[in-house]
């Protein structure tokens, strides 16, 4: 039985297209770039290749070289007013009232930049808590202690819950955990991922709704 809702944050809560992550992405790049003294193209390239054996930019760089400034790192990818590009969504928060599950958010950011989105949106009170990327001790997603933790916080078992996420290596991560995980793929990118997908989170109310029914029927028999 489904009895709660984990959501990424980033991409997640609000669309892409309002180019926030894509400005997290280049000061992520012109950091990476500085800290290994390498062009902005060389850096792109290689945190591409990397990152497939990483959940994040800082698991590579602490694994494979070196590095030890977490917090100079956050504050330079993750300034005050980053969140400028997004307004308040109340069609958002909408959306998630009608969903009858307990929520939180699980996300590789930090808390800073978490509190400063869901601020922005207006949805902050809709969410028990906020499970970033310190709370799980700098390897969050797609890490299998980082879903089993963040699970047992929220007092449920990875089968109980549904986890939403733009990146599918992260959504499938929660399901090798034995979570039911769910791509939003707002672009169509990911046709081919074998994975559950929707395009918009304006689908997510009907599908836990169908969910729910689907549950009360097997009660019946």
């Amino acid at each position: 039985m489904l009895r709660y809702l984990l959501l990424d944050l980033d991409n997640t809560l609000y669309s892409e297209a309002t180019g926030l992550e894509r400005a997290v992405f280049r000061r992520m790049n012109e950091y990476v770039a500085e800290y290994l003294g390498i062009g902005s193209e060389e850096v792109a390239a290689l945190r591409s290749e990397r990152m497939r054996h990483y959940g994040t930019t800082l698991e590579w760089l602490i694994a494979e070289r070196g590095f030890d400034a977490v917090e100079d790192y956050y504050a330079r990818v993750h300034p005050a007013g980053e969140e400028e590009p997004l307004s308040a969504d109340p069609a958002l928060g909408r959306l998630l009232d009608s969903i009858p599950l307990p929520k939180s958010v699980f996300t590789n950011a930090p808390m800073e930049h978490a509190e400063r989105i869901l601020a922005r949106l207006g949805v902050a009170d809709r969410f028990e808590a906020v499970y970033d990327i310190r709370y799980n001790k700098l390897k969050g997603k797609p890490h299998a202690d980082a879903v089993r933790r963040v699970c047992a916080a929220c007092g449920v078992e990875p089968a109980e819950a549904l986890f939403v996420d733009d990146y599918p290596k992260y959504v499938q991560g929660f399901i090798d955990c034995g979570g039911r995980g769910l791509l939003i793929d707002e672009l169509d990118r990911f046709g081919d991922s074998g994975l559950p997908r929707i395009h918009s989170l304006a689908e997510l109310p009907g599908l836990v709704a169908a969910e729910a029914v689907a549950a009360s029927q097997l009660c019946l028999f």
